[in-house]
C-alpha cells in the first residue's frame, strides 16, 4: 500500500507544479551575448512574462560556439519550466553545420511557439548601379566571379540564404563572411562589399534612411516597417524562403500543462499592440503559433539547411 501511494505521489507531481507554476524565478538562456535580434525579443518576452504570470522571468546570455554551449545548458537543465531557451535559427542549422553536438534538438526539446522572426534581406549600398533584384541577379550572371556578397557569418540563415541563390541560379560570386551584422553592415555602407544578403532587422534603419538599397525579402509575408520592398517568392523567386526566428523551446519533459501555458501566454504576448509593434521595429514579425506547428516547422528547417549545406559542399565546423 505504501509503494502505491509513493508511486502516485510521484506520478502526480509534475502535475502539481504545473498547476502552481511558476512559484519561483524563471531563467530564459539566450545563447548569444546581449544586444543582438534574440536577446531584444526575449527582453520584450520576459517583462511581459513577469507581469502576466506574477513571477520574475530573466535572461541569462550564454554565447559561445554558435549557440551551442548556450543551447547544450538548456538541455541538460532540469525539465521542470524553470529553465526556458529562446534560440534563434542557429539551432536549426548547427545540428548539419556541426561535426557533432552534445544535444539533438528534435529529442532533447520540445518545441513551445515561435515567438517571431526576422526575414533575411537582399540588400545593396545605394550607389551599386542594380535597382530590382532582376537586375543584381542579371549583373551576377554576366560577370561571373566580378561580385562579393557580405554575410553575417558562416552558418547563419543569411550565408545559408545567398547559398540557395547561387544553386538556384548557378551563379558565381565571392561570399565574404564578417564577425556578426554591424561588421556587415558598415561594411556594406562603406560599399567595400556592396551587396549582402542579411536579418533585415540590422539594416532596417540604413533601408529606411535610404544609405543601402533592400531589394527583396526572403519571407513570404510583406515586412509591415517596409511595404515598399517586395518578397523574392512575388518576384516569382521561388523556394528562397529564410529567416532568422526568435524559437522559445524547453527541455524534454517538461510538463505538458506547462508547455501549453507559456504556448498560450507567449502568443498572447506577441500580438499585443505595444509588444507588436516594438518587435517591428526590429523588423521582427510576431507569430505565436501551436506547439505542433512550431515542432513540424523545426523538422522542415532542419531538412532543408541540411540539403543547403549538403548540396553546397560547406565544410563543417
Amino acid at each position: 500500500m505504501f509503494v502505491l501511494l509513493a508511486a502516485l505521489a510521484i506520478a502526480a507531481a509534475p502535475s502539481l507544479r504545473a498547476a502552481d507554476y511558476p512559484d519561483h524565478a524563471v531563467k530564459v538562456i539566450v545563447p548569444f551575448p546581449p544586444g543582438g535580434a534574440t536577446d531584444i525579443v526575449g527582453r520584450i518576452l520576459v517583462q511581459k512574462l513577469s507581469e502576466r504570470l506574477g513571477m520574475q522571468f530573466f535572461i541569462e546570455n550564454i554565447g559561445g560556439a554558435g549557440g551551442n554551449i548556450g543551447m547544450t545548458e538548456a538541455a541538460r537543465a532540469p525539465h521542470d519550466g524553470y529553465t526556458i531557451l529562446l534560440s534563434s535559427s542557429s539551432i536549426v542549422v548547427n545540428t548539419s553545420l556541426y561535426k557533432a553536438l552534445p544535444f539533438d534538438v528534435e529529442k532533447d526539446f520540445i518545441p513551445v511557439t515561435k515567438a517571431g522572426a526576422s526575414p533575411n534581406s537582399w540588400e545593396v549600398n545605394a550607389e551599386f548601379p542594380a535597382k530590382t533584384m532582376k537586375e543584381l541577379i542579371d549583373a551576377m550572371k554576366a560577370s561571373p566571379g566580378k561580385y562579393s556578397v557580405a554575410s553575417p557569418g558562416n552558418g547563419t540563415t543569411p550565408s545559408l540564404a545567398i547559398e540557395m541563390l547561387k544553386q538556384a541560379f548557378g551563379l558565381s560570386f565571392v561570399t565574404v563572411p564578417f564577425a556578426g551584422g554591424g561588421p556587415m553592415a558598415q561594411s556594406l555602407l562603406g560599399g567595400f562589399t556592396p551587396i549582402s544578403c542579411n536579418a533585415i532587422s540590422t539594416t532596417v534603419a540604413l533601408s529606411k534612411s535610404g544609405k543601402v538599397r533592400a531589394l527583396a525579402l526572403t519571407s513570404k509575408q510583406h515586412l509591415e516597417t517596409l511595404p515598399g520592398v517586395p518578397t523574392l517568392d512575388e518576384l516569382g523567386i521561388k523556394g528562397q524562403e529564410s529567416e532568422t526566428m526568435a524559437g522559445v523551446f524547453v527541455p524534454t519533459g517538461t510538463p505538458q500543462p506547462i508547455v501549453d501555458l507559456l504556448q498560450k501566454e507567449i502568443a498572447a504576448i506577441v500580438h499585443l499592440l505595444d509588444v507588436k509593434t516594438r518587435l517591428l521595429d526590429v523588423a521582427t514579425i510576431p507569430d505565436g503559433d501551436s506547439s505542433a506547428d512550431f515542432a513540424a516547422y523545426v523538422k522542415t528547417e532542419i531538412a532543408k539547411w541540411k540539403r543547403v549545406i549538403e548540396v553546397g559542399k560547406i565544410d563543417r565546423i
